[in-house]
């Protein structure tokens, strides 16, 4: 009896290894803490999808949280992410670099814009494929003074990173380091050779569509972010300059903040409303209505630009684009006007005059951090260096008290 099971085995298992792998979620009831409830949208979201925002926000894990946070809480909370994320990259050799509004955020001071309510990173694929085999699901502790109570982080990698389409929308983010505190997390995309992209050979395409040629992004250029040690491309400037025009790398006034170059922090603007009403304005004694004269066509169609919400002036509405003639580049039309009055001109140059001046400030805010950083790591060498000669002069101080009491006779009885 024995025998015949022992020899119907391979059988067995051959059919059973026949059966594809099933990709599964990491469930909430595999992976929750102190949640009770699943605030994921796995419920209204395609089965082939992996990645489920929760129902309250996007940028927020349901099987961790169940609210969003206040300002003041998500920015350390951020702050804390990003550096446990770059912190652990760095201690099991996986390269790592910023990017899209975490990259934007290092351009202006070295931290996470403080309107942004995650982070984004990309490595290699050979870097993905490492994490992917060594590292998934696993749960790194970080007590820290700025984590006192302590916190798990966990990177989770999406089974379809394989797919390297970007026919792939549903699953266009290959991991994610989580929060599992507060639900908050770091996209974290892979930048693929395409081999068979049109512009030819060098070509980084990632699966959310965004496309880098490579000598943009290598080498990477060490740096710090959230006073970490971080990895940016090569080319940042071009980078988010492509991606967020040139305009976002000197508007120092944004969703709701300004950035004040002496602090080098972007200070939330808070605007005083005034609760006491207007007096009632006295009624005036109703006119009586005269006749209407008769208005030219042009203030006509005026009046009816207006009630379409367009400025009073505006040109009527154009003809559509394939309808109007194409003007030839070498055409009077597109020479500049002698005689047309030059406060566009100045406008304009008013303008370049504020960017080149917030290119000089960001310049030498820039040169004034690469001192600081590498005064402190001078100071933390000359440190290192006082504290090995005091313990080698301790250690010599020791052995030489220690010879003299061999060296003592012994004393008589």
């Amino acid at each position: 009896m024995r025998l015949t099971w022992l020899l119907s085995l391979p059988a067995v298992l051959f059919v059973a290894s026949a059966v594809p792998i099933e990709k599964r979620d990491a469930d909430f009831l595999s992976v929750r803490t102190k949640m009770h409830k699943d605030m994921s949208g796995k419920g209204g979201d395609p089965k082939e999808k992996y990645f489920h925002e929760s129902i309250f926000h996007p940028h927020y894990d349901g099987r961790f949280a169940d609210h969003e946070l206040g300002y003041r809480e998500r920015k350390q909370a951020l702050s804390n992410l990003i550096q446990t994320y770059l912190a652990t990259m760095a201690d099991i050799g996986v390269e790592t670099w910023l990017v899209h509004g975490t990259l934007l955020g290092w351009w202006w001071n070295r931290k996470i814009l403080p309107w942004d309510s995650d982070s984004d990173v990309q490595m290699s694929e050979s870097s993905m494929h490492y994490l992917a085999s060594y590292y998934n699901m696993s749960v790194f502790h970080y007590k820290t003074p700025r984590i006192p109570d302590g916190r798990d982080y966990m990177i989770e990698v999406n089974p379809h990173y394989v797919n390297r389409e970007q026919t792939d929308k549903l699953n266009v983010i290959d991991a994610r380091w989580v929060d599992t505190t507060s639900g908050l997390f770091i996209d974290i995309t892979t930048a693929r050779y395409n081999w068979t992209h049109p512009a030819g050979e060098g070509m980084l395409s990632c699966k959310d569509g965004h496309e880098y040629r490579d000598t943009y992004v290598f080498p990477l250029r060490d740096t710090f972010f959230e006073g970490t040690p971080a990895k940016i491309p090569f080319a940042y400037k071009e980078i988010l300059e492509a991606e967020y025009h040139a305009k976002a790398l000197t508007l120092t006034d944004f969703e709701h903040h300004h950035f004040d170059q002496d602090k080098l922090e972007w200070i939330p603007v808070v605007k005083n409303v005034d609760s006491k009403k207007p007096p009632p304005k006295k009624e005036e004694p109703k006119k009586k209505a005269q006749p209407k004269k008769a208005e030219p066509k042009k203030e006509e169609k005026k009046t009816q630009s207006q009630q379409k919400g367009q400025p009073a002036g505006a040109s009527p509405e154009k003809p559509p684009i394939t309808k109007q003639p194409k003007q030839e580049q070498n055409s009077p039309a597109n020479k500049p006007d002698p005689n047309r009055p030059n406060e566009q001109q100045k406008a304009d140059e008013k303008i370049l005059t504020a960017q080149a001046k917030r290119e000089a400030e960001v310049k030498k805010a820039e040169e004034k951090r690469r001192e600081k950083e590498q005064k402190a790591i001078k100071d933390a060498e000359a440190k290192e260096q006082k504290r090995k000669q005091e313990e080698e002069q301790a250690a010599a101080a020791k052995k030489k008290a220690a010879g003299e009491q061999k060296a003592e006779p012994p004393k008589a009885g």
